[in-house]
């Protein structure tokens, strides 16, 4: 509220974000354009949301995702009970983009967070984004961010200016500047205790979830970790056969059990959503201190498999098939319409969203038909770069450019991940016809992205 009385523009957005269950409006989406029925639920009734995002976690880093030498044995209790998605992707392969996405539910392109942020920099995602805590927040939901931030460090431009109602963590990488520790819009720590900052993180989820058991809520904990430089609390150094990173992994997999128990424990099991998953691929150039993409090619800040593919877990019990693994194409900007709808509500209806509602895969709905074909990944610097249609993958280094249709691109990879999950054999000279329709694809999609962006926002 301004001080004349007047509502803000940002404050109007996030409660017509929401709106009511019953509010007839159609969900506009950027790839698929389908309109969600409409469903209505009390807010008395609707989920809890956990997002569990880690930093640079491997696609193989689990041992439900094949890691032989890294014990999780919480997270595989998770893909026990629940589902593994298997070809769950971010839609850039970089910090900032990957977090944009997933809180906006949009290519970071759109929302012009398509580059990493460092503590230079004075911008950051615009207030008048409506993000995926806004939507739930208008239905009554309690909403908390803990962890790294990265989507602008300036006042104007932290979570709780972006509708999370508290804020505890670093707000951007833990390479950068001295890493401050900050509760809400304060830095608390100029310097944080790395090496506790995985727990600490850990009990102030657990609390924010006790203290909001009767009531819907939103628990966004993104862990700075296995980022580098690795930090581990004494009591986990020095325990995994795969060192340091190991040792990592394995506490974060001790602070997702933790979570998952006090869920249990509260008797709400069974009105909760805990998706587990990463920011992007493993920083394989720090060697023995990065993770593995293995059986995926490539790794973080490369639009090849292992920089965008990432693990996902999901466990929601009596909603969610116990010990499947899910194989359709799915992504973190789906996580917000997803969300969305399960707590009977809808994203904003005025602006352009990309993801698309998953619920119907996430259930185990046999009826309900893979909700898109196509997905677009971004490079670092937020060109346009790769596209996977179906089985097909199209990754052009630098994006496609101004190659001719009639020429093949000297630059052009296509794979059939299908039969070839690790991109080792290319087969673009064969299939001339599939590499200029997915050209095509490419540079109409960028070319609408780029005529519908909205600007980042400054501080």
């Amino acid at each position: 509220m301004r001080t004349d009385g007047t509502i803000t523009r940002r404050r109007f957005l996030r409660h017509v974000a929401a709106g009511s269950a019953g509010a007839a409006v159609a969900h506009v989406t950027g790839c698929a354009g389908r309109t969600a029925p409409e469903r209505t639920r009390s807010a008395e009734n609707a989920p809890n949301f956990i997002v569990i995002f880690t930093d640079d976690q491997g696609y193989q880093d689990l041992g439900c995702f094949g890691s032989t030498d890294i014990r999780t044995p919480h997270i595989d209790r998770m893909a026990e009970e629940g589902t593994r998605f298997t070809d769950f992707y971010v839609a850039a392969p970089a910090c900032t983009p990957s977090r944009a996405a997933l809180m906006t539910g949009c290519y970071p392109k759109r929302v012009s967070m398509n580059r990493v942020l460092h503590p230079r920099h004075h911008k950051g995602l615009h207030p008048d984004e409506v993000t995926i805590a806004d939507v739930l927040k208008g239905r009554g939901y309690a909403t908390a961010c803990v962890g790294k931030w990265h989507l602008g460090h300036r006042p104007g431009l932290l979570p709780t200016d972006q509708g999370f109602d508290s804020y505890f963590g670093i707000p951007y990488s833990n390479d950068m500047g001295s890493a401050p520790l900050m509760r809400d819009a304060a830095v608390i720590e100029q310097r944080s205790n790395q090496d506790t900052l995985t727990e600490r993180y850990t009990d102030e989820a657990e609390r924010f979830i006790r203290e909001n058991r009767s009531r819907p809520f939103l628990l966004y904990l993104a862990h700075s970790m296995p980022h580098v430089p690795l930090h581990a609390s004494e009591r986990f150094r020095n325990r995994s056969r795969r060192g340091l990173y190991g040792d990592v992994i394995e506490c974060l997999d001790w602070s997702t059990g933790r979570l998952v128990d006090t869920v249990r424990d509260l008797g709400i099991a069974e009105n909760t959503w805990v998706i587990y998953t990463s920011d992007n691929g493993p920083w394989l150039t720090k060697g023995a201190n990065g993770g593995s993409a293995l059986p995926l090619r490539g790794a973080k800040a490369t639009t090849y498999e292992g920089g965008i593919r990432v693990p996902c877990v999901v466990w929601a019990p009596g909603r969610v098939p116990a010990g499947q693994a899910c194989a359709h194409v799915a992504s973190t900007i789906d996580l917000l319409p997803t969300f969305a709808r399960l707590a009977g509500t809808r994203p904003a209806a005025d602006r352009i969203i990309d993801g698309v509602d998953i619920s119907g895969m996430m259930t185990g709905d046999e009826g309900a038909a893979p909700p898109r074909r196509v997905l677009y990944f971004f490079n670092k610097m937020g060109t346009i770069e790769a596209v996977r249609e179906g089985d097909w993958k199209l990754r052009i280094a630098g994006g496609p450019g101004k190659a001719r249709r009639d020429k093949l691109p000297p630059r052009a990879e296509l794979y059939d991940l299908a039969r070839d999950i690790s991109e080792r054999n290319n087969v673009a000279a064969g299939h001339p016809d599939v590499i200029a329709r997915l050209i095509d694809m490419m540079r109409v999609f960028d070319r609408t992205l780029a005529a519908s962006a909205r600007p980042a926002g400054t501080a």
